[in-house]
């Protein structure tokens, strides 16, 4: 006759795979199609008396300055003023620098966002704020893309020096703009992609140098946020899947 095996250690077996699951789930509940059925977690009775469930509140790192203005540029003009909208792709390209602390330091991190997509189009990781994190990061969003009198809209700050990258918009024929200093709402749509890109990976990660976190934006930026999250302001689709449908359309 076997043993039986003492409750308190099968609880003790299960209760970590629960905050493995729970802590999952925001990373699962955006990649179920809207057709399929959802399976709820409920609370579980134990001994007569039902646990409490368990909540997720958002949680936010204290912030960084990584925009300080250059009193000696002359910005180019605002061409966006705040209306984010788009009808085709590269018609809008927005543009920040979020960043990642590191044992040994931060990493920061230039994207340019597809205003029409939500796919992020060039992005660029260095341990600095200079003018070339910034270019790098442009130039391969016109590798890829291509594109013709696209605006290239960013807010004011000594990381992007705006005559150099004037002189690189105009090469491309890409219309700079630039809105006000350390305003969210200047660059909202990457603002929404900040605060993604830290709840749902540095919130849950700590790294010990900017390579091993390099690794890990490289990751979520092209295997997650642009080939496998789905964004709910383009219908709950893909974004690559999304300019795929209207480009064939």
């Amino acid at each position: 006759m076997r043993t039986p095996v003492p409750l308190w250690s099968i609880r003790s077996l299960v209760a970590p795979l629960e905050c493995h699951l729970v802590e999952r789930l925001r990373f699962a509940v955006r990649l179920i199609p809207s057709s399929a059925i959802i399976i709820v977690l409920v609370p579980v009775k134990r001994s007569g008396v039902y646990t409490r469930p368990r909540t997720l509140p958002a949680s936010r790192r204290k912030g960084f300055k990584t925009t300080v203005r250059d009193r000696d540029a002359r910005p180019a003009p605002d061409l966006v003023d705040r209306r984010f909208t788009a009808t085709a792709a590269n018609q809008l390209w927005v543009a920040d620098i979020p960043y990642v602390p590191t044992w040994s330091g931060f990493l920061f991190v230039a994207i340019v966002l597809d205003v029409y997509s939500r796919r992020v189009v060039g992005w660029a990781m260095a341990t600095h704020l200079r003018t070339e994190l910034v270019l790098d990061a442009l130039n391969m969003a016109i590798y890829r893309r291509n594109p013709t009198n696209v605006i290239h809209h960013s807010d004011q700050g000594d990381a992007i020096h705006v005559d150099r990258v004037s002189i690189r918009c105009k090469e491309a024929s890409v219309r700079p703009s630039i809105g006000s200093v350390g305003d969210c709402y200047v660059t909202a749509m990457c603002e929404s992609f900040n605060a993604s890109f830290e709840c749902e990976l540095l919130v849950k990660h700590r790294f010990k140098t900017p390579r091993d976190a390099s690794l890990a934006v490289f990751d979520f930026i092209e295997d997650f946020s642009n080939s496998r999250r789905r964004h709910t302001s383009v219908g709950s689709i893909l974004p690559m899947e999304y300019e795929r449908r209207t480009h064939a359309a």
